[in-house]
């Protein structure tokens, strides 16, 4: 009889910065760490509220913060696996162990020994010689408790264990649904002159890609995550652009629509139980906006100019066309040869000028050095979880560790869509940590030997999600708990500051260049990109405000009611708030809006992204004011506001670090709204 291999999530990585160890890590695995952690982490709390002595910040809150180190490494490990290289057998694992742990952490939040102890050093709060850093961990334990529950009585928590077990699991099994319908639903096409527009680039990665998929000889469109796909920019065929947008917009509905609708109920039956009125309320009384009627004034400023400038944009397009109004599957293919007449800019022309390796190291890894005065060391000889995914070694200017980047960049059949950061292994100082970041994007894969030929929005996309991974690796905080513990309507800002540096002259000019002969993309093809993009700024917030609105509206009616089918609750939620738009379909419709239903941590705060870029609007204008140098501003905007995590209160470390509160015109401006 075969004997199992020990399992290696039972004891802390001996490898560099413990890096887990993905070369020994089986599927067989998880269960029976996660099964063990779970049962040690209870073990751990009984010890704390067993603790004869009264409670103290030590003997609770610091205790509590070194509790379920097992249960850690195994949970990170598993759900960055299960986005990034999924298999049948870890999805279904990822069904059963969801509501496991939904109710193991109910199991904690819920133990009124646990709250008591929390609840009388929070009454003492004032007698404490507490650092601020030590009294934001006390208020957001306590604080934590509240929202999950700790004040209802018997019946109240028994409800909400429920609840909980039973949104953990629909959650599961929505993104499971779309996993699946997102495949199902790729165009698979017989010949490359079909696919005819598209740059011979790209007709090859649909060629890698139908192989890959088991469809030798032909050519596949794989689904990426939003409504809009990219091909609809490129592809000559009317008829083929018009499959694929139909192909994006109804997957998922016939399964995940009646998931949505349950959702939307049950979290509205438990914020009501938590005493708010709407999930909505609930979820926004714990982040920077504060209160819905905040959310909704900045939103509904923005909707009316919002949708006058896309239609402004829609009437050049019509006259473009000759016709009287721009189908959706259209506008995409449209707007391209707008920019090509008017502004001279051709998407095709500019991807040979961005080629992955240069973008990553003389663009993405160069501003970061040019900043933060880091560098970037990768360490071929360290094993990630996926051979597509590479480690990297992050270190200070004068040679100290930072941390290890993990850079996963290419589309696959076992890796959802989209793009995301993710962390592997967590900073804390209590631990003696440093941290391990991952980036997942979902480039289309080059044959083997040919180069990657970036779009300028999947340059912006890189740029983006490393600004997320800058967050992690520069995370200086004490406990574990506070790693990048910002709210959520916050998270999203320096990812959006970090796209600045895409057309920072100094970094542009270094990684824009001719993969084949070096040469430099001319700057004023940059800037007549610059106002193509412009041009599409209208289409990008409707598209945008849309999704945003759409998923408001799930989670702003009372006691989740009079929902009906998904279908017909999406349409009059987009036109009561005035965003029916019929040439311009939400980024995200309700059966693939992954970011709201699966797993719920956009739930009510898809406005976060806005909401985050009226603070990096304003950033980026005080980045480029005049008297200091890119690396003083750099050093001062890492430890104001990058470094903190959960430290301290990020509205005001962002009034420190700009002098005053956040202003809204620089995103009017940029967005094209001043109107």
């Amino acid at each position: 009889m075969t004997q199992p291999t020990p399992n290696p999530f039972l004891q802390p990585s001996t490898l560099p910065f413990e890096l887990p160890p993905f070369a020994e890590i089986e599927e067989a695995h998880y269960l029976p760490a996660f099964e063990a952690g779970m049962a040690e982490q209870l073990t751990e709390i009984a010890a704390i509220t067993g603790d004869p002595a009264a409670a103290t910040f030590e003997n609770t809150l610091v205790a509590l913060e070194r509790t379920g180190q097992l249960l850690r490494r195994v949970s990170l490990v598993f759900f960055n696996k299960v986005s990034s290289d999924s298999t049948p057998a870890l999805r279904e694992l990822d069904a059963e162990i969801s509501p496991r742990l939904a109710a193991h952490t109910d199991a904690i939040q819920l133990d009124p020994a646990l709250f008591a102890r929390i609840d009388a050093v929070h009454a003492r709060r004032g007698e404490l010689d507490l650092d601020e850093a030590d009294q934001r961990l006390l208020e957001r334990w306590h604080t934590r408790f509240v929202r999950g529950g700790a004040r209802l009585d018997e019946a109240g928590q028994a409800r909400l264990r429920e609840l909980n077990a039973e949104l953990a699991t629909l959650g599961t099994t929505f993104e499971q649904n779309l996993f699946a319908a997102t495949r199902a639903a790729a165009l698979v096409l017989d010949s490359a002159e079909e696919l005819a527009g598209l740059p011979d680039g790209a007709i090859a990665a649909a060629a890698e890609n139908a192989q890959a998929l088991g469809h030798d000889g032909k050519y596949v469109l794989s689904l990426k995550s939003f409504s809009n796909q990219t091909e609809l920019a490129s592809l000559s065929d009317p008829k083929l652009r018009l499959r694929l947008l139909d192909a994006s917009l109804a997957r998922g509905l016939e399964d995940n629509g009646p998931l949505a609708v349950t959702m939307a109920e049950l979290r509205a039956e438990r914020a009501r139980l938590l005493g708010f009125p709407s999930h909505a309320a609930y979820e926004v009384a714990d982040q920077t906006a504060g209160t819905t009627e905040a959310v909704e004034s900045m939103l509904g400023r923005l909707v009316g100019p919002a949708v006058a400038n896309a239609d402004r944009e829609g009437a050049a397009l019509a006259e473009t066309a000759g016709v009287p109004a721009v189908a959706a599957a259209d506008w995409q293919f449209l707007s391209e040869q707008v920019r090509k007449e008017r502004y001279e800019v051709d998407g095709a022309q500019m991807r040979p000028y961005l080629e992955l390796e240069s973008v990553l190291r003389r663009g993405v890894f160069h501003a970061a050095g040019l900043v933060y005065g880091v560098t970037f060391h990768e360490r071929p000889e360290l094993v990630s979880y996926h051979p597509d995914s590479r480690v990297f070694e992050v270190r200070e200017a004068d040679g100290r560790p930072i941390g290890l980047f993990i850079g996963d960049f290419f589309a696959r059949e076992s890796k959802r869509g989209g793009a995301w950061m993710d962390s592997v292994v967590e900073q804390s100082h209590l631990l003696g940590q440093l941290p391990v970041v991952v980036n997942n994007l979902n480039i289309a894969k080059p044959p083997a030997g040919e180069p990657a030929l970036l779009s300028w929005d999947e340059v912006r996309t890189l740029f983006h999600e490393f600004g997320h991974a800058l967050h992690g690796l520069f995370s200086d905080v004490k406990y574990p708990s506070q790693y990048m513990e910002v709210p959520r309507d916050f998270v999203e800002y320096p990812s959006q500051v970090n796209e600045m540096w895409q057309e920072w002259p100094e970094v542009f000019e270094n990684y824009a260049r001719h993969h084949e002969t070096g040469e430099p993309m001319s700057p004023a093809l940059v800037e007549r990109v610059r106002e193509a993009q412009n041009f599409g700024e209208g289409f990008r917030t409707v598209e945008y405000l849309a999704a945003t609105l759409l998923d408001w509206a799930w989670h702003t009616t009372p006691d989740g009611e009079g929902a009906g089918d998904a279908e017909s609750f999406e349409a009059a939620a987009l036109q009561r708030y005035g965003l029916a738009h019929p040439s311009i379909p939400p980024r995200y419709r309700t059966g693939y809006f992954a970011h709201v239903f699966a797993g719920g941590w956009y739930a009510a705060g898809y406005y976060g992204y806005i909401w985050s870029e009226v603070l990096d609007a304003d950033t980026v204008e005080w980045f480029k004011e005049p008297g200091r140098t890119i690396r003083d501003n750099g050093e001062t905007f890492r430890r104001v506001l990058l470094s903190p995590g959960g430290t301290a209160d990020p509205m005001t470390a962002f009034a420190t670090f700009r002098g005053r509160a956040p202003e809204i015109q620089p995103l009017l401006e940029r967005r094209g709204l001043e109107g």
